[in-house]
């Protein structure tokens, strides 16, 4: 039921914003409970803005009106995030990667690894990825902007 309802709002956003885009899918991402809700546009800058300030502002606002239709409604509400032309999707897939690479390092040394300072959201991919790695394990260390990613090696007995 949210996710029509979000699908409603970011089409009426996107007519609002005069946006030559389409809501192109909506689909989950692999190995996070979270809704990606795709667009395709002919002009993704504009709807992705600088470093894809954009495209988050557009994510919060949404979110916002959601939570809000959530309490209206007394439902649980969706974790989701809009994605354009996979900016997002790239971006997840090039943070596993990064990931990926820190914790066979953090492997290979058997030490701990930080990565630089990351968002909530970014935290979030990262401690999901790791959930099911029994040799790794993750926390989030640091206050405000300088927020990271500690990839820690963890011994497996034998």
């Amino acid at each position: 039921m949210e996710t029509a309802f979000i699908k409603k709002t970011i089409e009426e956003l996107l007519s609002a914003l005069s946006a030559d885009a389409q809501l192109d899918a909506v689909s989950e991402l692999e190995g996070v409970a979270i809704v990606r809700f795709s667009i395709k546009t002919s002009d993704p800058r504009s709807l992705l803005g600088e470093e894809g300030k954009t495209l988050m502002a557009l994510n919060h606002v949404v979110k916002k009106i959601a939570e809000q239709q959530s309490i209206r409604e007394n439902i649980k509400p969706i974790s989701f995030l809009i994605d354009v032309n996979d900016y997002q999707e790239k971006k997840i897939q090039e943070l596993k990667t990064r990931a990926h690479m820190m914790a066979e390092r953090a492997r290979f040394f058997k030490s701990s690894v930080e990565l630089i300072p990351m968002n909530p959201y970014e935290r979030m991919i990262i401690h999901s990825f790791f959930s099911n790695t029994p040799d790794i394990k993750t926390e989030s260390m640091g206050e405000g902007r300088d927020r990271r990613v500690v990839i820690k090696f963890i011994e497996q007995s034998t």
